[in-house]
């Protein structure tokens, strides 16, 4: 296990108002691969020879931190240095992304399945000597982190789900106004080698369109962070392993899925679902009913935002994670 730390930030760094948070993200991205002041960068071995990539800092008890497409653990930059005064922040690269391993995708993509992925975040927190933690995930992240929830019910004590319905009920209720604001759902699952193809033409032109093509455009995003995207969403192995993410997605992890429909398997934590008032999950989807038939105890509600809910509205956020969580 591999650590690199760097000393604490002070005080005017870790509040995360707009000027703060840039010297912030500025300091975190000094080093490559980056690490937060105040945090120390480690690797973690998980099953089948995968290697997470991620970082730990604050005190106090766990929470755990899972990013979305097509970004990295980096995307927690405005938030991270609050919630380390009360938690214990442990921020990855989900597999396949950021600096975590990219293996090349199974014949069933079941290496990218988000049981799969939801166990590497087991292996990670048990390392730390975390048997129980909560957990919060955004987009993608949020898809292996309700994954964790059903795999894992004696793991999570509290579960935080940002701008997602649930994937087999998104599927299931797919419209063409879905696949035309998702269209990546339907691009990236199709067969290899063709989206990544397509994308390593111009990676960059290609995640920017489609991050700034949504409601808060590219502007909410720190130069320095898009940056550090961009460094990983570069490598044609990244491409691929997103690709695969998704080609999961519609396979195997519906299957997953089914089977915990069939069984009457639930979410059991007490789970909170935020969603963009301006996003795609309000104008499509009726998030509240989808999360309470796989879930026992949901609250939810529309927050000021779009998609990106941690860049683009990061106190009010981290004022919910507060709540919800607690301090212990």
């Amino acid at each position: 296990m591999q650590r690199d730390c760097v000393p604490a930030c002070s005080d005017s760094t870790a509040n995360s108002s707009a000027p703060s948070a840039r010297i912030y993200l500025r300091a975190i991205l000094k080093r490559n691969p980056p690490v937060f002041p105040g945090f120390e960068r480690r690797r973690f071995d998980a099953d089948d020879g995968i290697t997470i990539n991620g970082v730990v800092g604050g005190s106090g008890p766990p929470l755990l931190l899972s990013h979305g497409h097509p970004q990295t653990h980096v995307m927690w930059h405005k938030i991270a240095p609050r919630l380390a005064k009360r938690f214990t922040v442990v921020m990855t690269d989900l597999r396949g992304y950021g600096d975590s391993s990219r293996p090349a995708g199974a014949a069933d993509h079941g290496n990218y399945a988000k049981r799969a992925m939801a166990a590497d975040q087991v292996a990670v927190m048990r390392s730390l000597g975390f048997e129980r933690f909560k957990v919060c995930g955004h987009d993608r992240g949020a898809r292996v982190s309700h994954r964790l929830a059903v795999d894992h019910p004696d793991r999570v004590e509290k579960l935080v789900l940002l701008d997602i319905s649930p994937t087999l009920a998104m599927y299931e209720q797919t419209t063409t106004l879905l696949a035309t604001l998702y269209f990546h759902w339907f691009f990236l699952i199709q067969p290899h080698p063709l989206p990544e193809t397509m994308i390593g033409a111009d990676a960059d032109f290609y995640y920017k369109s489609v991050m700034g093509g949504r409601w808060a455009g590219l502007g909410v995003f720190a130069p320095e962070a898009l940056a550090e995207y961009s460094r990983c969403w570069n490598r044609p192995e990244t491409i691929h392993a997103m690709c695969e993410d998704y080609r999961a997605a519609a396979s195997i992890d519906l299957e997953h899925d089914r089977a915990d429909r069939d069984a009457g398997k639930k979410i059991r934590c007490p789970l909170l679902v935020l969603w963009g008032a301006n996003g795609v999950i309000e104008k499509c989807f009726r998030p509240l009913d989808d999360w309470a038939r796989v879930a026992a105890d949901v609250q939810s509600h529309s927050a000021p935002s779009g998609h990106y809910i941690p860049e683009e509205i990061p106190e009010l956020l981290a004022g919910e994670l507060e709540a919800h969580f607690g301090s212990a």
